[in-house]
């Protein structure tokens, strides 16, 4: 609700106006129902969860990592429908991977969260759900475990990697960061956006201007290969998704990101490496580098260690700026690629 919205709800209830004014800031730190909002009148409370709900998703339930770094919460949404988010703290800041849809339609071949296919997008509200609830998690850590430092109990990072093809949704997305950016002051800067390569969305991210970060799944550095493991890329070929994504990060000033899940025996080789260092030679970009993560319906697997530093060995020789991404919770099944869609019908 808008907050005149808030307002005629509250006063059609028999409460004075300021009442909206308290809700809006327990809604705003992600309250998961009525009864915790400790200054409003028992009465008020009582009425308002017979009557309403604070968000449009609710922890089904939640998985902590073994070092404790890394929450996955399994969300159910109105219509039955269950996501998946993941909570990561980290030295820089708390992050959050939101998921865009309601599974996936990309049919990438190493990715859990395209095995049940695509159900729907998810509305700007679901998203926004996703980061208060990461919120109230983190103010609910420091009551447990108070810190002193009260940047860590915000979320500071958007990172929309989740389940879903965010450039199939890109209305929903744009209102959703613009609500982070405007209403939680999270900055432009420090959201990222990740495509398999909608060209289409890609343009209208450019057009729109604002500048959030843009990473690209690339997984192959040729159409022959990219095709076997990516159907997207038989309607946008490589060149077309970088040359709209370079013109993006030029007019946002950023860096383009590059992911590249490492598949034993498929993408891994130094020739490949090699291929990719030729496309991204001079540019900038970041590329990280992801060895597979175990899904167990899927017959890839990661590389050995050596291969990956091999792969990454090629490209810092050739002047392209690479990493290796240390995964979180991979013993949870958050990291990148093991998101998936849960089933509204399973017990």
């Amino acid at each position: 609700m808008t907050s005149g919205e808030l307002e005629q709800f509250v006063t059609g209830l028999g409460q004075p106006k300021f009442r909206a004014k308290q809700i809006t800031e327990w809604l705003r730190r992600g309250a998961p129902n009525f009864s915790v909002m400790k200054n409003l009148p028992e009465n008020l409370r009582t009425g308002l969860d017979a009557a309403a709900i604070t968000l449009p998703a609710q922890i089904e339930k939640k998985l902590e990592s073994s070092d404790n770094q890394t929450t996955k919460f399994l969300l159910k949404l109105l219509d039955g429908e269950v996501i998946e988010t993941v909570l990561m703290r980290t030295s820089y800041g708390n992050s959050v991977c939101v998921s865009s849809q309601v599974g996936c339609a990309m049919g990438c071949r190493f990715c859990a969260s395209t095995l049940k296919g695509l159900r729907r997008n998810l509305t700007m509200n679901e998203m926004i759900a996703q980061i208060l609830i990461a919120q109230w998690e983190l103010r609910s850590d420091s009551a447990i475990k108070p810190n002193g430092d009260a940047n860590n109990n915000d979320v500071s990072h958007i990172v929309v990697m989740g389940t879903g093809e965010p450039l199939q949704n890109t209305e929903n997305l744009k209102g959703f960061l613009e609500y982070a950016n405007a209403q939680m002051g999270i900055s432009w800067r420090r959201m990222t956006v990740s495509t398999c390569g909608i060209v289409s969305g890609i343009n209208d991210l450019t057009e729109w201007g604002r500048p959030v970060n843009l990473a690209i799944s690339l997984h192959a550095p040729t159409d022959a290969l990219r095709e076997t493991i990516m159907p997207i890329n038989k309607k946008y070929g490589i060149a077309d998704i970088l040359d709209a994504a370079f013109i993006q990060t030029e007019k946002t000033s950023r860096q383009l990101m590059i992911e590249y899940i490492l598949l034993a025996g498929i993408n891994d080789s130094p020739e490949n490496a090699e291929a990719l260092s030729e496309l991204l030679r001079g540019k900038n970009v970041m590329v990280n580098l992801i060895p597979m993560n175990a899904v167990s319906e899927r017959e890839f697997a990661a590389p050995s260690n050596n291969a990956v530093h091999r792969f990454q060995d090629v490209l810092i020789k050739n002047g392209v700026h690479t990493r290796i991404r240390r995964e979180r919770g991979a013993d949870i099944g958050s990291a990148c690629g093991q998101l998936r869609l849960g089933d509204k019908n399973e017990k």
